[in-house]
């Protein structure tokens, strides 16, 4: 088995940009291999009108500030940016890291993003053909970048959908993630390894990310039968790091076996 990669996802609701920075500052010391923010709008869940941050300006700044971990976003709107620009911010930003970045993209859900800034929400097949027709010209534009990126800067596809997205990822990703629990996990997993096989693509090479609740970091050993490789929890204000230190100590003793 391969090494058990853990890390974190900071939601940028209900806080300010210096308890942001304190929170990935401390997980990138505690030794965290990913730390990821979303990209939304607007609050997820909650007070609806708390304050909030845009995902890419903030990832930015966690690149620069930041020395360990792999960074990225858990998962960008495809429609909210030109699939060439996106590939292009990616690259800059893995620079700025120094070989750290994820270039993560999903196809979009959350329609108040597309209402309030303009973008059209149209369907959910058409948000995800219009994923299919951008994720070649995003690697068709990392070629032509120069400089080139530093690092491997993994195309990670978000997302479950049986019949497209998760074809997609056998097509094009090199990193997919979805969330938990268990029972979840594995049966999207299988459903990717089909795709592989019917694609002639080797499942080992599509990294498999699972993103999970707080409470849910117990017995990753649950997460790794289920063909996990890479385990993210996902915390909001006050950001607390203690189901973070959960994993690494797991991966610790994974590593141990």
């Amino acid at each position: 088995m391969a090494k058990l990669r853990v890390g974190v996802q900071l939601q940028p609701q209900g806080t300010s940009v210096d308890e942001m920075r304190a929170a990935w500052r401390q997980a990138d010391a505690m030794g965290a291999d990913s730390i990821w923010i979303w990209d939304h709008f607007y609050p997820l869940f909650g007070d609806p009108d708390a304050t909030h941050f845009e995902g890419w300006t903030m990832l930015s700044v966690m690149a620069a500030d930041t020395e360990r971990a792999m960074l990225g976003t858990l998962v960008s709107g495809n429609n909210y940016r030109n699939p060439e620009l996106l590939a292009d911010m990616a690259r800059t930003l893995d620079h700025v890291s120094g070989g750290r970045m994820y270039l993560g993209v999903g196809s979009g859900w959350f329609e108040r993003d597309y209402d309030e800034y303009g973008y059209e929400f149209g369907t959910a097949i058409g948000r995800l053909r219009q994923l299919e027709a951008d994720l070649p010209r995003m690697r068709d534009r990392l070629t032509k970048l120069n400089p080139a990126p530093v690092g491997d800067l993994p195309l990670m596809i978000g997302g479950a959908g049986e019949k497209v997205t998760l074809r997609l990822v056998a097509e094009y990703a090199t990193s997919w993630n979805t969330f938990g629990p268990p029972e979840n996990f594995a049966h999207k997993n299988a459903v990717l390894n089909d795709w592989c096989a019917k694609l002639d693509r080797d499942p080992a090479t599509i990294e498999r990310t699972v993103a999970v609740q707080g409470d849910d970091v117990a017995d990753v050993g649950r997460y790794i039968e289920a063909g996990a490789d890479h385990i993210i929890v996902m915390t909001g204000h006050p950001f607390d790091l203690d189901p973070l230190a959960s994993l690494i100590e797991q991966r610790a003793a994974v590593g141990a076996r």
